[in-house]
């Protein structure tokens, strides 16, 4: 139990890390970008393990969308938007 907490914690990203890897995303030139292209775009090495749980709190809070063919930024703090989505019709 000891060995597995202390492997969490070596990759536990900093909040510096985590605000590089958002800039970085939301940035990009390319609306979808793979994982390995993001690695080379980062302006600091990342840690792999680090970057995955990076990436699991972006999609969680609903930041960016995974998928087969890679990462894209989807956050829009638009209040116009945030508004129009909240009254707005559902199909």
């Amino acid at each position: 139990m000891a060995i597995q907490k202390q492997i969490q914690t070596m990759h536990s990203p900093t909040l510096n890390t985590v605000i590089m890897v958002e800039k970085t995303l939301q940035n990009m030139d390319d609306s979808v970008i793979n994982l390995a292209e993001l690695k080379r775009k980062l302006p600091k090495q990342v840690n792999h393990n680090t970057l995955k749980i990076i990436l699991e709190y972006l999609e969680r809070s609903n930041k960016i969308f995974v998928t087969m063919k890679g990462i894209t930024w989807i956050h829009n703090p638009n209040e116009k938007l945030m508004k129009a989505v909240e009254t707005g019709l559902e199909l």
